[in-house]
């Protein structure tokens, strides 16, 4: 048997990927599309009405001396670079059951860019959506089959997704890193590789045909704490003209960002637990000898075995995250709304139904302490069933502080800017998951339903139900990107949320959709309550 080269099966791969995400037949016998981006021209694929150009460098690599250091500017190339198959999705330890599982072997080496446009040359200005995948920023990439960008594209936008660094490769304090080019921001390396991706949209959307001055950034989970983060740093400003956060919280207590240097009861700084973990490397020192040994540990070590599922296993407790290093994060997301010190810019935020939330509560009082309510009150609000079962109360109770309330703090925040905001929350569920799914729409199941991705999610079990959903999903998405408002024709009508009507669309179980006064308001508000307590 004929043994395929790696980047033969991931063309191939691409081109199954195109014909099934995006509706439409095999590669078309057109001339491949080139572009000449900043750093060189690239060659596509062509599928059917979509040019993809995949594994596409924004940056150099980030390894050896570059490991831990901003995104350095990438090397030009003389020639086409071949743009056909998705290059490596970043350093990770993959898990069985994630649900955008990768496309590629992860390695050190991958901050690239893709892009999905129309086959169209006469196409020029169009609206440009930039994707942040999540991953509780430990997993994740950009060549999940689920965040193919043909059918957005299909509908006359462009479309970039981007890798960045993941762990402590992306997340990393100690106090060598400070006499290592003092000059440069320090720790948040992931969200530098954020910013670089977006001024590398900036300079080269034109060339694809789209606008530069029209980029909407998206993100979900941990992409959509990204958003949070690139609204509020000085850096990103002007990269982006509009927002979309779907579950990416945007309360302190959800998003646990740390200072860099100072120690807090309970919270160790990221130069702490920096510290530690060299330690456990055996690796001691805060000099340019201890750099250097981190330097030379291999990535496998680096990220140690840690990713979402032992995250959530009692896994190491020396990885920092997200942390306010005074100059990409001066702040904390939920400060920094709070303050008015972020983007102006229309927003659309939200979360689904059945998002995340955990509760071991063994009693009614356990499930509503967090909440420091009158019992009764609470009771009425958050088991109005009568139920009495303190998992799926406490449970509720998680989740609400964890992502539906949150969405809630940002939409108002925005508001206050007189900036439109848009506030949704997604209950649809596929009618294949349904008996599993009983209790709503689980966490991160809203994205193919925004990528009208759904025929790749669910295959042959998908129905004109689930179909349907994701065109109503993704046409709000759609006109959003183009204006700052999601309506549009045949579509119902989403108002701008303001806090005295608390107004909020729902993508419905039956996969309609309809707006009114929140349902929940009367949980949130008790949420929000507890949040300042």
């Amino acid at each position: 048997m004929k043994r395929w080269s790696r980047r033969t099966e991931l063309s191939f791969s691409l081109g199954l990927a195109l014909a099934f995400a995006g509706g439409v037949s095999a590669a078309t016998a057109d001339p491949a599309p080139q572009v000449k981006t900043s750093l060189g021209a690239v060659r596509g694929v062509t599928s059917g009405t979509v040019d993809a150009f995949l594994g596409i460098p924004f940056a150099a690599p980030p390894v050896g001396p570059l490991r831990w250091r901003p995104p350095q500017p990438g090397a030009p190339w003389s020639g086409v670079r071949d743009a056909t198959a998705y290059g490596h999705d970043c350093m990770q330890k993959p898990f069985a059951s994630d649900a955008a599982p990768l496309g590629t072997t992860p390695d050190e080496d991958c901050l690239v860019a893709n892009v999905w446009r129309p086959h169209d040359p006469s196409a020029k200005s169009l609206p440009v959506m930039v994707w942040i995948y999540g991953g509780g920023f430990v997993n994740g990439g950009s060549s999940p089959e689920v965040y193919s960008g043909a059918k957005l594209a299909e509908s006359g936008v462009v479309l970039v997704s981007f890798n960045y660094r993941l762990g402590r490769l992306g997340f990393f304090a100690h106090p060598a890193l400070r006499q290592d080019h003092p000059e440069e921001p320090k720790g948040d390396y992931a969200i530098m590789d954020q910013i670089a991706a977006l001024k590398w949209v900036r300079d080269n959307a034109k060339a694809f045909g789209g606008d530069p001055n029209n980029v909407t950034l998206f993100g979900e989970s941990a992409g959509g704490v990204s958003v949070h983060f690139l609204m509020a740093a000085p850096q990103a400003r002007g990269l982006f003209q509009k927002a979309i956060i779907e579950s990416g919280g945007g309360r302190n207590s959800v998003l646990g960002v740390r200072d860099m240097r100072v120690d807090k009861v309970g919270a160790p700084s990221a130069e702490t637990l920096g510290l530690a973990f060299a330690r456990r490397k055996g690796v001691e020192g805060d000099g340019a000898d201890a750099l250097a040994k981190l330097r030379q540990l291999p990535a496998e070590q680096i990220i140690d075995g840690y990713n979402l599922a032992s995250m959530f296993t009692g896994g190491p407790s020396d990885f920092a995250g997200p942390m306010v290093d005074g100059e990409v994060v001066k702040e904390s997301p939920e400060a920094a709304y709070q303050a008015h010190h972020v983007a102006k810019v229309p927003v659309i935020v939200g979360a689904n139904t059945a998002d995340i939330g955990f509760s071991f509560a063994k009693t009614v009082d356990d499930a509503l302490a967090p909440l420091h309510a009158d019992h009764a009150t609470a009771l009425r609000a958050y088991d109005p069933e009568g139920t009495g079962n303190p998992t799926a109360i406490g449970t509720r109770v998680s989740m609400d502080a964890a992502m539906i309330e949150p969405a809630r703090f940002v939409a108002r925040a925005v508001a206050a800017t007189g900036e439109a905001a848009y506030q949704y929350r997604f209950g649809y569920v596929a009618q294949s998951q349904r008996a599993s799914w009983a209790s709503g729409a689980p966490h991160a199941t809203e994205i193919p339903y925004v990528f009208d991705t759904v025929r790749a999610k669910y295959g042959e079990a998908l129905t004109d139900q689930d179909a349907g959903a994701a065109r109503l999903m993704s046409a709000y998405w759609l006109n959003f990107a183009r204006r700052g408002d999601p309506n549009g024709a045949g579509l119902p009508p989403w108002p701008r949320h303001e806090p005295k009507t608390d107004q909020v669309m729902q993508l419905l179980p039956d996969g309609t959709a309809r707006s009114g006064t929140d349902p929940w308001q009367a949980r949130l508000d008790l949420t929000a309550a507890a949040a300042t307590h």
